[in-house]
Formats: C-alpha cells, sequence, structure tokens
C-alpha cells in the first residue's frame, strides 16, 4: 500500500528531457516525477530543444513537460529567450522548484526570474569538467546559486568526498541515490531475447549508451583487440566514426556494433549478457545509470575507478570488478576472469540485485524526495 503525503507541486527544471533527447539525468527526472506522483505529488518538467520552434506542452505519466526553443548555445549551455519571459509565470505555479546541476542557464533563470517566495533545491549531478576557462566566468553565479538553495542533494558518498565543490557544502548537503523502477518480466521482451540469442549466444560482454568522449569506448576497443572476446556496443553518438574506423582497422570481427536499440532490446540485451562494462575514461560519467539497469536485472558490471557513483553502484569484488580507468589491460584482464568464470557471474549478479533493491529503487528515492521537499515546506512556515 503507498503511503500518500499532502500534495506537493514541484517544478523541475533542466537542459534536456523525454521525448527530445535521450540520456542518464533525463532518466532520473522521469524516475523522480513518475515514482513521487504515485505518492500524491504533481510534477512539471521544464527543458530546451532545438527541436522545438515554440513552446510545446505534452502530458505524460507522472508529469507535464514544457519544452522551450533554444535561442542559441554557448560551450554545451543553451539558453532560451521565451523560458527565460515565462519562468517567473512558471515558477509562481510550484511549492518547490527542483533544479538538475549543472546547467548555468538554471542559475539564472532561479536567481533573475523564480519567485521570490518559492524554495529550490539542487541535484547536484555532476562537476564542470571540460569547460574550465569559462568555469572561472561562471563560478561567481554558480556559488550564489548553490548558496541560496534551500538543500543540494549528491548522489553518492565518493561525490561529496572527490568533488572539490560538494566537499565545501557538506552542511547543506543530502545524499539521495538516483534509482530506477523494476524491469519488466522476460515475457516482455522474450522476442528480442530470442533474436539476440540466436545471433551473439549468451558469451558476449555489453556497452550501452551514447558514444561521447568520456565513456572510454577507445579503450574498450583496444581491450576488445587484446582479449579477443565477444563484445556488444548498442548506442551511437559523436564517437562513432572514429571507433567505427578503429574496429575495421585493426579487424576486430569479435566487436559487434548494434546502433540505436528500444528498451525491449535493451531489457533482452543485458539478460543475455555476461556483464555490462562502463569504461568511462573521466569524471564527467558521475553515476552511469545504466549500471542500475545491468543490476536490477542481476548482470554483474565492469566498470572503472572515477572517485564518482560509478563505484557506489557498482562494489568491486561484490557485484563486479572495478578498474583501473583509461586502463585497456586492466579491462581485458576483467573480461577474461568473468569469462571463465559462470560461478563468479552468478555470485555477483545476486549481489548486484540485492544491493540494488537495498539502495537504488525508485520508490526509495521517491520517499527520501518527497520527505525533503516536505521538509523545506515546513521550515518555510
Amino acid at each position: 500500500m503507498i503511503n500518500k503525503i499532502p500534495q506537493i507541486k514541484v517544478l523541475h527544471v533542466y537542459k534536456t528531457y523525454f521525448p527530445y533527447s535521450q540520456g542518464g539525468i533525463e532518466e532520473v527526472i522521469y524516475q523522480i516525477c513518475l515514482s513521487t506522483s504515485k505518492l500524491g505529488l504533481s510534477n512539471k518538467v521544464i527543458c530546451i530543444s532545438d527541436q522545438c520552434t515554440k513552446k510545446e506542452i505534452i502530458e505524460t505519466p507522472g508529469a507535464v513537460i514544457y519544452c522551450y526553443p533554444m535561442s542559441f548555445e554557448i560551450a554545451s549551455c543553451g539558453f532560451s529567450r521565451l523560458l527565460w519571459q515565462d519562468f517567473n509565470d512558471l515558477s509562481a505555479w510550484a511549492d518547490i522548484v527542483h533544479y538538475q546541476f549543472p546547467w548555468p542557464f538554471a542559475d539564472i533563470l532561479a536567481l533573475t526570474r523564480q519567485s521570490r517566495d518559492i524554495p529550490y533545491i539542487v541535484s547536484y549531478q555532476s562537476d564542470i569538467i571540460r569547460q574550465k576557462g569559462l568555469n572561472n566566468f561562471y563560478k561567481p553565479l554558480m556559488n550564489k546559486f548553490l548558496k541560496n538553495a534551500a538543500a543540494i542533494v549528491a548522489t553518492s558518498p565518493k561525490y561529496i568526498k572527490s568533488s572539490a565543490v560538494l566537499s565545501q557544502l557538506k552542511t547543506k548537503i543530502s545524499l539521495i541515490p538516483n534509482g530506477i523502477d523494476s524491469a519488466p518480466s522476460q515475457v516482455s521482451f522474450q522476442k528480442e531475447y530470442e533474436e539476440y540469442h540466436k545471433s551473439y549466444g549468451k558469451d558476449f560482454f555489453l556497452f550501452i549508451g551514447v558514444f561521447r568522449y568520456y565513456k572510454g569506448l577507445n579503450y574498450l576497443l583496444e581491450a576488445a583487440k587484446k582479449s579477443g572476446l565477444p563484445i556488444v556496443i548498442a548506442g551511437n553518438g559523436p564517437e562513432a566514426k572514429s571507433l567505427h574506423s578503429y574496429a575495421q582497422t585493426h579487424k576486430l570481427k569479435n566487436v559487434h556494433f548494434l546502433g540505436h536499440i528500444t528498451n525491449n532490446q535493451k531489457y533482452a540485451l543485458i539478460a543475455l549478457t555476461k556483464a555490462l562494462i562502463l569504461p568511462a575514461s573521466e569524471r564527467s560519467e558521475a553515476y552511469g545509470m545504466v549500471l542500475l539497469e545491468a543490476a536490477r536485472q542481476s548482470t554483474p558490471m565492469i566498470s572503472t575507478e572515477l572517485q564518482t557513483g560509478t563505484s557506489y553502484i557498482n562494489k568491486n569484488t561484490e557485484t563486479g570488478v572495478v578498474v583501473e580507468a583509461k586502463n585497456p589491460e586492466q579491462l581485458s584482464d576483467a573480461m577474461v576472469k568473468l569469462n571463465s568464470d559462470s560461478t563468479l557471474i552468478s555470485t555477483m549478479g545476486d549481489s548486484a540485485y540485492k544491493r540494488y533493491q537495498q539502495l537504488f529503487t525508485s520508490q526509495e528515492m521517491a520517499k527520501a524526495y518527497s520527505t525533503l521537499y516536505s521538509d523545506i515546506l515546513k521550515n518555510k512556515k
């Protein structure tokens, strides 16, 4: 039985969201909205997109989505004049505004256009990694934005310790791990399961994600060359051309690129694989939602040590193997180790599922956020 709380209206703000883009933070917002709506909360999501030529409103389970046209972009940070104009009225609807960090334009919205009597919280998903020069100009704005927040949410203990920003804000920080709902039964993806089983069997390793610079896929291909073990790579993105070129040049017949896949295909691949690999090379991989997707299906993981949430989800030697970042030899050795030990794969898979159940369900995340919202609003009174 679900215990509902008095309705709280929450406005979620991030630069991108479904269906206009796919990504880990989009999935987090979706899970928060869907799960808190079952507790009686009302959610709206604000995003921007260059796919929108005017304001678009979409009703979905868990939230109403407001997408605004992007006016321009600087260093991967999108801006929207129309959203800036409308934001005062949008925020006035809410009891609390929930920002996902980083998105510098959101800092501007909060400090210049948000209704002053509405408190806000910030889910700190990642440090700003690449734009170090611009970050020096941005820091005063960021510091004021974080200082004025009613609460700052970190998603893993390791990130609190390793982030130069979060380590200075410990008194304001709440720990709420990103969570995800349970996987569907295999009946719903049986067709896809059988098709992939016929093509690849159950002896392959798996990567799923967007091909970005920090995903470390170049190191995975080097590990594939060294180990000779079969690897299935699902997804697409900016690094696709160079990855395909490397695989062709080195004649990596053991590597299979699938391109974009559906949710059912994703469930089927995770159910079949020996282990999911997240070979990330930079701290931009701050959490790794795909690891949760593996854990909830009792699939062990191979990931890299970045001092981020990835090693909070994947506990070394318990739920999988954690190796040094940018080290294809260690990646290869981890695959060889798991490939030769079916008992270890089963034991780690069971442990991964138990850890998911204990720490990373969407229900627990929803309860934690609902409690935080309620406490902030009580203190406001």
